[in-house]
């Protein structure tokens, strides 16, 4: 559950006491009226009905320009709620609101991410030269490419033009950033380049399709839910780092043929969580809140879908015709 603390004008009390009637909230009250001729109400909500009670008070305080909404999340409330309260709370999906301030954070291109990129780009290109299967997860786990990604699913569910630039310029800066990092570091560093964990990374077929769709309705899915300790494992299941890693060492070190093989997992794994978490994302309702917004997304949904569904396709079949074509 969570506290929504509103403050808004004095003759918006009715108005907000009617929605927490309306969501059946657990608790409202209301604190003291400032000098400034504004009210603080709060209201304890369950998880499933956040969502609603965000709609109702944007809607309702939209032409008040001093009013604030601020949700607070709720350690523990006792008594506890009924069982089947219980089974709403788990089964809830977390406000579009609270999922644009999460994600958002992670499409921001500034130096904390760069550096996580540099350092994460260091760590991967150790790992798979030296065949080290637990630094190669260590850059795996940092994963600063995923969010961005799953960022770009977020802002085409919600039909919002500006988080869907950020994110592709972050993801863009990133993955050039770490090939251009370890191209520099496949020119200067002797390695062999059938070493088992670089080789993994020059390998596609149905099954890294499988497991990048599974991988990225499963970060959708824990966002959704609230489940951010399950992102650990798709950050390891569906890392998009050592791919692009793998590409520029394979660049510097002048095998053209393993660094495209290595690209086109890179970009199966990016497709393939974009159109999984931009399903997961729609079939959870996550949409934008007015009418004409969602008519937008609506249209932006079925155009990503397509493009995505179509160079999943595409990718795939250059995949299978590279692998049997001889390779020099």
């Amino acid at each position: 559950m969570k506290y929504v603390e509103v403050v808004a004008d004095i003759g918006s009390v009715r108005t907000v006491s009617g929605i927490a009637a309306k969501c059946e909230a657990l608790d409202l009250r209301l604190g003291t009226v400032g000098e400034d001729g504004m009210q603080s109400m709060r209201l304890l909500v369950a998880d499933d009905k956040v969502q609603f009670v965000l709609d109702a008070l944007q809607t309702t305080l939209g032409a008040q320009p001093f009013a604030r909404i601020v949700v607070l999340p709720v350690e523990m409330s006792l008594p506890k709620g009924t069982e089947d309260e219980r089974k709403k709370e788990a089964s809830a999906i977390a406000a579009r609101e609270v999922l644009y301030d999460s994600v958002g954070k992670n499409a921001r291109l500034d130096t904390n991410f760069l550096v996580l990129v540099v350092l994460s780009t260091a760590v991967a290109a150790i790992g798979l030269i030296e065949n080290n299967v637990a630094v190669v997860i260590g850059a795996m786990v940092i994963a600063p490419l995923l969010g961005p990604n799953l960022a770009f699913g977020l802002s085409t569910a919600l039909g919002d033009i500006d988080l869907m630039r950020k994110s592709v310029l972050t993801t863009f800066a990133g993955i050039t950033l770490a090939v251009g990092l370890s191209i520099a570091i496949g020119a200067l560093w002797p390695f062999d380049v059938s070493g088992p964990e670089l080789a993994a990374r020059t390998r596609a077929g149905l099954d890294s399709v499988v497991l990048a769709l599974a991988s990225g309705a499963a970060a959708a899915l824990s966002l959704t839910t609230g489940l951010s300790s399950v992102l650990v494992g798709v950050m390891v299941a569906v890392a998009l780092l050592p791919p692009a890693v793998t590409l520029g060492l394979m660049l510097g070190h002048g095998e053209t043929n393993l660094a495209i093989n290595a690209g086109l997992l890179l970009n199966i794994n990016v497709v393939c969580i974009n159109l999984s978490s931009k399903i997961v994302f729609f079939i959870k309702g996550i949409r934008p809140r007015t009418w004409y917004e969602k008519e937008k997304a609506q249209r932006a949904m079925t155009i990503y879908v397509v493009v995505w569904f179509v160079t999943l396709v595409v990718l795939v079949l250059l995949t299978y015709s590279r692998q049997t074509l001889p390779i020099p």
